[in-house]
């Protein structure tokens, strides 16, 4: 039997399952996902792409078995990625940018050839703007924003969890610098322009690959199991600065997402400048700074404090280097 046939009997009794769970197992629903917006300074609740199938998954005995067997796995992201590329997911994009009322007018083109092609679009290069002080660490992607001055003191939305750095990193040497350091998680939800920029400037290591799963980073799943972040592939790049030391810049997969994809070249590397994109799903960049190398924004820790993300978008300030 063909490898593609395997996959799609795979996908056929991964909905049959669905189907069945749903009836036979409500599920619990979970509170809602609240965060501020740093634009305005409000409260606001999360529209949640895909939260029925979310909830089942994590809160649910036959979703999380589901989870446990096919869900996580790297061949239903990858399929589902390549169904995204596919001209006929075209037909997906309108209804999503109505129901989550995405500013095309900010993008470079407005048509596209799939649905990936709209995922991954570029914005014009006055969308963003990127703080140019050397001294400022800007955010390298739209999305919603924790933040630990000490990475030992990560209190997950799952109290009494800590952030193991060392497990993350999966480099004993590295990790050493970071185990008292700074942490910053930026998640980006399906609906959030998915390309990922340099946080600061200076000269880069190769590209770092850790395989895993496809757990979904949402703080549904967050909630249920806090160690996603290191059970999931990822990929990290340690960049040199003078101000800030050693900054490690990870991205994390998540379900559905095809692919991280690095798009930058040379060992080189500017504020703001592109780093890669990830393919159809939501997904996580996580940045490691080294003890008292920098000082982060008042707003964010309070936020993270009260167990609140903060909206930030690509470019802006979110901490500065110590003097």
């Amino acid at each position: 039997m063909k490898i593609g046939k395997i996959k799609k009997k795979h996908l056929f009794i991964l909905l049959l399952v669905i189907i069945f769970g749903l009836a036979i197992y409500p599920s619990q629903e979970p509170g809602p996902i609240r965060y501020i917006d740093r634009q305005t300074g409000e409260l606001k609740t999360e529209k949640v792409a895909g939260e029925k199938w979310l909830v089942w998954l994590y809160n649910n005995p036959v979703g999380e078995a589901t989870l446990a067997t096919l869900v996580k796995r790297k061949f239903v992201s990858s399929l589902y990625g390549r169904m995204m590329d596919k001209p006929s997911s075209a037909e997906k994009i309108q209804p999503f940018v109505k129901e989550y009322r995405i500013d095309l007018s900010i993008a470079e083109k407005q048509e596209f050839n799939s649905f990936n092609d709209f995922f991954t679009r570029k914005l014009k290069n006055n969308a963003r703007p990127v703080d140019k002080d050397s001294n400022v660490v800007v955010s390298p992607a739209d999305g919603k924003l924790m933040a630990w001055s000490d990475v030992s003191d990560a209190d997950f939305l799952i109290k009494g969890y800590r952030f193991d750095v060392y497990s993350f990193l999966h480099d004993s040497i590295l990790a050493t610098r970071y185990k008292d350091g700074s942490l910053i998680i930026i998640r980006l939800a399906p609906n959030d322009y998915h390309r990922f920029h340099f946080p600061v400037s200076g000269t880069v290591l190769p590209v770092t690959k850790i395989d895993g799963n496809y757990y979904s980073v949402n703080p549904i799943a967050l909630r249920e199991m806090a160690d996603i972040f290191l059970l999931n592939k990822r990929e990290y790049t340690v960049i040199t600065n003078d101000r800030f030391g050693k900054v490690v810049m990870a991205e994390v997969g998540a379900t559905m997402v095809g692919s991280i994809i690095q798009t930058y070249v040379g060992n080189t590397v500017a504020k703001g400048e592109e780093k890669g994109y990830f393919k159809f799903g939501g997904s996580t960049v996580v940045l490691l700074f080294e003890p008292d190398k920098i000082l982060i924004d008042n707003d964010l820790l309070a936020n993270t404090q009260k167990g609140l993300e903060t909206y930030v978008l690509m470019g802006e300030r979110i901490c500065v280097a110590v003097e």
